[in-house]
């Protein structure tokens, strides 16, 4: 039997962000990226996922929202950290209620400005772009029933030049999710050992 803590990713799309934890936990003394959830049968990360050996499981919106079928395959699988890593869906309640604190999410921009329903991706950026911010950066937090809402866990922040497009921008806060999104991950994990 594994000691090791066990993490479910979410995505919903190419899969960077769990392509970092997939490697940053591979091989690692305390935890294992056990499966990889995806709501998107075509998306990048199902092959990261293969890339790694790591099982993935696909499902859709009526399994999701009106079963409990999800919870009771990772409770089955016995996950500890559930961890979202470009997912678009809403956490429904039953997976809240039998995961308490052990749902994190990352978003692109400093909460609790950009966030909410629709404020994802290129659409958080641009609105960063529009309002002419200094500065931007990436939140990692716990997720509750509202988008976005849940407490913070960590930040940080990356400067807008002038200059500055929307790629730019979106470049500069991938680096920092790539950079502290396993470390943060880490230390989660490392907490639940010690208690």
């Amino acid at each position: 039997m594994s000691l090791k803590k066990r993490i479910a990713v979410f995505a919903s799309g190419s899969g960077s962000n769990a392509q970092k934890i997939m490697e940053h936990f591979h091989k690692h003394p305390d935890a294992e990226v056990a499966i990889v959830l995806c709501n998107n049968p075509n998306a990048y990360v199902i092959q990261r996922a293969d890339n790694f050996e790591i099982p993935s499981h696909v499902f859709d919106k009526f399994d999701f929202y009106q079963t409990d079928h999800i919870v009771k395959l990772l409770k089955s699988m016995e996950i500890d950290l559930i961890v979202l890593a470009g997912f678009l869906w809403l956490i429904p309640e039953n997976l809240l209620k039998a995961f308490p604190n052990q749902i994190i999410n990352i978003h692109p921009a400093l909460l609790p400005k950009y966030g909410g329903k629709g404020m994802y991706g290129d659409r958080v950026h641009q609105s960063v772009l529009n309002n002419k911010e200094s500065e931007s950066g990436i939140t990692i937090h716990f997720v509750n029933e509202n988008f976005d809402e849940g407490e913070i866990i960590h930040q940080s922040k990356y400067k807008i030049d002038k200059d500055d497009d929307i790629e730019m921008i979106k470049f500069k806060g991938q680096q920092l999710e790539h950079l502290h999104y396993p470390k943060v991950v880490e230390s989660l994990i490392k907490k639940m050992k010690s208690l």
